[in-house]
């Protein structure tokens, strides 16, 4: 009898069922269920805040990826990450990878908070993010109504910007186009 091989870490995400997303961090396997209304509402509007002036170049600069929910492995299969957004510039990243992971870091990440994520995303993702050079990143918190803007500053977080409610939010690294952050927020 043949002994049976066991799955990797990787093998184990690929096999998760339909509606649950998984990542690999810090070399384990972390799985959440599908995100709620309220954080699907603000990953929704903010993508596409952001993909017309930037991906697209209507009404802003252009000269950005930006992929809602893309599978980033900062280490090929090993330490792969799901943020809820993500963008390239086109310079670091001139085509987008045909199949489903992409293995250059992003220039930014947008995490939306829940209360099943949350202390992942600031506790594990964050220092990950930091850790491999993304630049910016930002944390969505939709029950809080709030969006906190961060800069990586000498391999640390530096919280650069605070908005909450219905701020004009103008915020690195999308200075160019204005957002209106309550409309991420569905009514109460």
């Amino acid at each position: 009898m043949q002994p049976q091989a066991r799955l990797t870490l990787y093998e184990h995400l690929e096999a998760l069922p339909e509606g649950v997303t998984g990542e690999i961090l810090d070399g384990q396997l972390h799985t959440q269920p599908r995100p709620s209304i309220p954080h699907v509402n603000a990953n929704l509007v903010l993508g596409s805040e952001l993909e017309g002036p930037f991906q697209r170049g209507r009404g802003g600069p252009g000269g950005w990826w930006i992929f809602i929910e893309p599978e980033v492995h900062f280490v090929r299969n090993a330490e792969v990450v799901v943020p809820d957004l993500a963008g390239w510039r086109r310079e670091r990243m001139p085509v987008p990878p045909e199949g489903h992971r992409v293995e250059v870091v992003p220039d930014w990440v947008c995490e939306i908070l829940s209360p099943s994520t949350a202390s992942r995303d600031r506790g594990i993702k964050m220092p990950l993010y930091a850790q491999y050079g993304v630049r910016y990143a930002w944390l969505v918190d939709p029950a809080k109504r709030t969006l906190e803007v961060y800069q990586l500053d000498a391999d640390a977080w530096l919280e650069v910007s605070h908005f909450a409610d219905a701020d004009r939010v103008i915020a690195p690294p999308f200075e160019a186009v204005s957002i209106v952050l309550e409309d991420l927020w569905l009514p109460a």
